[in-house]
């Protein structure tokens, strides 16, 4: 039987296509955060990893690993044959990883090599990826800003952008979340924190290193998720680019995206803004939400966000070349845009 090869995390994620990335931690670990794409087989649960935790510290490796072996043992035979069935479905190379490419790994790996397939392991594991990820969040990038006012339709603008084969990093997309008190609505739960890193961190590293990545202006916090910190101080410092439309093409997007869904969702969310809004508008916006006036409630909502945003540009001192958007006419305005920051941003 050949020694099973292990593989560096930068020699993995440089053909990351050609392997099914199989993560045997527990369930727990893998919820909390995991490399992208990688599908969870955990060689031991939440329970069985806790009582081999607390026997390792309490009477060492060897102890660990016979409550290991025996916790397994009733369950080794449908282990190995989920093992198979994931590798046999994917028709690719399995590449393992546990927390520091340790014995989880290993014996994961061996059962797979015993029948007959070949595998791989990533060298130090899932503590390899993050240390990874850290670099890659950390590493200077050429970020160009696509600002605006709510309704504008940034976020489609980076579809059309990434649709152009631009490298394109969009937050909202990955932390599930749209940014506003609306943001949740309609959308997965978000994942954990930790994860949100890494899902940025391996959309980044997808990217040529010199060409410019777009990214929507945000604020620091998007729903639970946190912009790290190298990707935020990149935006900050990034060219921006303010892309505007007539007022009621804003109020228009913004009923076709949130008007469908049900009104007392779109009442307790617009009771989450009533410190931002003012008591009297935010009574005024919940009784045009309940008289059906849609459309007033969402002039009432853009006094604030309008508000917000032109408080953003002038706190930060922000300078953009300003891009005057048709969407009746979106290739020619898109365009324009690539023109604008292929030109560069006078500061």
């Amino acid at each position: 039987m050949s020694q099973i090869k292990a593989l560096s995390i930068e020699e993995a994620l440089s053909h990351a296509g050609s392997y099914v990335w199989v993560d045997v931690r527990s369930e727990s670990e893998y919820a909390r955060a995991h490399i992208p794409g990688s599908v969870n087989l955990p060689l031991l649960n939440d329970e069985a990893r806790a009582a081999v935790g607390t026997t390792y510290k309490q009477q060492g490796r060897e102890a660990a690993v016979q409550l290991g072996l025996r916790l397994i043992g009733p369950d080794f035979e449908t282990y190995y044959q989920s093992l198979m069935a994931v590798a046999k479905s994917h028709n690719k190379k399995c590449l393992f990883y546990c927390w520091r490419g340790g014995l989880r790994s290993q014996i994961a790996s061996t059962l797979v090599q015993w029948g007959g397939l070949p595998v791989c392991m990533i060298q130090g594991g899932y503590r390899s990826f993050r240390n990874w990820a850290f670099d890659a969040l950390a590493a200077p990038r050429n970020y160009i800003v696509i600002s605006g006012h709510t309704g504008t339709g940034k976020t489609e603008i980076l579809h059309l952008l990434k649709a152009q084969g631009e490298s394109v990093l969009d937050l909202e997309g990955l932390a599930n979340h749209k940014g506003s008190a609306l943001g949740g609505l309609g959308l997965p739960p978000q994942p954990k924190n930790e994860q949100f890193e890494n899902l940025i961190a391996y959309t980044l590293g997808s990217f040529p290193i010199n060409q410019p990545v777009y990214v929507e202006n945000e604020s620091r916090m998007i729903g639970q998720c946190a912009v790290p910190n190298g990707v935020w101080e990149g935006m900050q410092t990034a060219d921006f680019i303010e892309v505007s439309i007539d007022l009621e093409t804003r109020i228009d997007r913004i009923l076709h995206e949130y008007g469908s869904f049900p009104v007392e969702n779109l009442i307790e969310q617009t009771q989450k803004l009533r410190k931002r809004l003012g008591g009297q508008h935010e009574q005024a916006a919940v009784e045009a939400l309940q008289q059906g006036d849609f459309r007033k409630w969402v002039e009432l909502l853009l006094v604030y966000y309008d508000k917000s945003y032109t408080h953003f540009l002038e706190k930060n001192a922000i300078q953009s070349q300003k891009l005057n958007w048709n969407w009746n006419q979106k290739q020619p305005s898109l365009l324009s845009l690539l023109a604008l920051s292929k030109n560069g941003i006078k500061k």
